[in-house]
């Protein structure tokens, strides 16, 4: 499960994800390394898909069906990278509802902390 903990300048509630990064990423290297045309091939067309994705995104003048359209592409080339990466499955923690709450409780109570800490006492962001 995230474990919240507050920033480092008690400004922000901080759900570190890097260990899952980097657990992904160690996996789509040892699925290059077993098979890199393929994998090579996946991530390939998946960067081109998010580069055209990202081009209708900030397009003015492009049709909400081909953003869709494009999402699309990504969405679909981001789960056949995923497929050759079978640890991506087991990322999201799945919560029952005591868990839930529980988690939501330590967020909240770490939110809590920063709303009561004085404005003067307050590190800012330079």
């Amino acid at each position: 499960m995230i474990r919240p903990q507050l920033s480092a300048d008690g400004l922000a509630v901080r759900l570190p994800i890097a260990a899952r990064a980097e657990s992904i990423l160690d996996d789509l290297a040892l699925a290059y390394t077993e098979d890199p045309d393929t994998v090579g091939a996946l991530l390939t067309h998946h960067g081109d898909n998010v580069r055209a994705l990202d081009h209708a995104i900030y397009a003015v003048d492009m049709p909400e069906y081909e953003r869709a359209m494009r999402a699309a592409a990504a969405d679909g080339s981001r789960e056949a990278l995923a497929a050759e990466c079978p640890i991506a499955a087991d990322l999201d923690d799945l919560l029952d509802p005591d868990s839930a709450i529980t988690l939501a409780g330590r967020i909240t109570r770490l939110a809590g902390r920063i709303r009561h800490t004085p404005a003067q006492n307050r590190k800012t962001h330079p």
